[in-house]
């Protein structure tokens, strides 16, 4: 049961949301997840979805469809792109529920941007990335 599975605190995991200028010049966005542990994280499930509050919108709520990505192991230091992410949805709130065991502790929450969060002002440096974005600890 889901009562008798101990949750610890999730520590030096992140998830990012960068931005890149590709070979032709154009931003390209991408969600990136961020193994800062010194250990291996195994089997990652990552859940990601966009929803709005119907009082935002005069025709109720929008919401993207639900997606669900699997990594077998991300290695200490490293990261991977989840997927890619269109601008049309940083008005959203963007939800990436990320789950994974280290050894055998499970390990899991959400990253949640709120709306308009992913904006020029709020870009910043990730070095471990070398590039833009918007950190989520």
């Amino acid at each position: 049961m889901k009562k008798d599975i101990s949750f610890l605190p999730v520590e030096g995991v992140q998830v990012a949301i960068v931005r890149k200028i590709n070979e032709l010049n154009a931003e390209e966005w991408h969600v990136v997840l961020i193994n800062r542990n010194a250990a291996p994280i195994d089997n990652v499930f990552v859940t990601s979805k966009g929803y709005s509050s119907p009082e935002l919108h005069e025709d109720g709520s929008q919401k993207t469809s639900t997606l669900r990505h699997f990594f077998p192991e991300v290695l200490p230091g490293n990261n991977v792109i989840v997927e890619p992410i269109m601008p049309e949805v940083f008005a959203l709130t963007n939800e990436y529920w990320v789950s994974y065991f280290i050894g055998k502790q499970v390990y899991d929450k959400k990253f949640i941007f709120v709306p308009d969060s992913i904006v020029p002002d709020h870009l910043s440096e990730i070095d471990v990335l070398g590039l833009e974005g918007v950190l989520h600890r």
